[in-house]
């Protein structure tokens, strides 16, 4: 590789480190990892063909993500860990917010309603999105999905236990449109009665 080549690969990426280092901090969780991740990023793109690359930001952005999340995997820790630091906070898009932290936190919620759609049912998803996402009291949780308080608290737990688990399951293109859409509407709005009703839809005891 020429020096040449070299610089012109260390320019775009320094423009877009920021960025990355953001999108591995959001998943890995600390600031150590989140740096170890960004250099193995680097170290990567002086080796890809370039000329074959269309949008630089994109593919760094892509390979940091998967990165941080294989180690993630490789560390063990626990899925629902880093979904549940994906998940949105009430009123966290708020007007006038940097575009480039807002793009990062939309990535995310992509990245959640991916996990939770593969993962989890749709009755062990509403009690675990409304828990860890949102903070609410098992109590609360058990009235919107109309079961005992006991068995919400065991939905979060299993939901907790799948997401550290490798399930699959299929999930449609629709689907996980509707639930990112219904992630980022509750975050910007900060009403979260669309969202409840959009978990809860078609739910009963038996969905338990």
């Amino acid at each position: 590789m020429s020096a040449t080549t070299l610089d012109q690969a260390a320019s775009v990426f320094v423009v877009v480190r920021p960025r990355l280092f953001g999108i591995a901090y959001r998943i890995v969780g600390n600031a150590p990892e989140a740096e170890d991740v960004v250099q193995e990023v680097w170290l990567r793109w002086q080796r890809t063909d370039r000329s074959a690359v269309i949008d630089p930001a994109a593919f760094l952005a892509t390979t940091t993500t998967r990165l941080a999340i294989n180690l993630v995997k490789c560390a063990r820790r626990r899925h629902e860990t880093y979904v549940a630091t994906w998940l949105p906070e009430e009123n966290a898009a708020a007007d006038g917010a940097d575009p480039h932290t807002q793009a990062e936190r939309n990535e995310s919620i992509d990245l959640a309603a991916r996990v939770l759609l593969e993962r989890l049912s749709p009755a062990e998803r509403a009690s675990y999105v409304l828990r860890e996402g949102f903070q609410y009291p098992y109590q609360r949780i058990a009235e919107k999905l109309r079961i005992g308080a006991p068995n919400a608290r065991q939905l979060v737990k299993r939901a907790r236990d799948r997401l550290a688990s490798d399930r699959r399951r299929p999930f449609t293109p629709d689907a996980h449109s509707q639930l990112v859409r219904a992630l980022v509407s509750a975050s910007r709005a900060g009403d979260l009665a669309d969202l409840e009703e959009f978990l809860t839809a078609g739910l009963t005891e038996q969905a338990a």
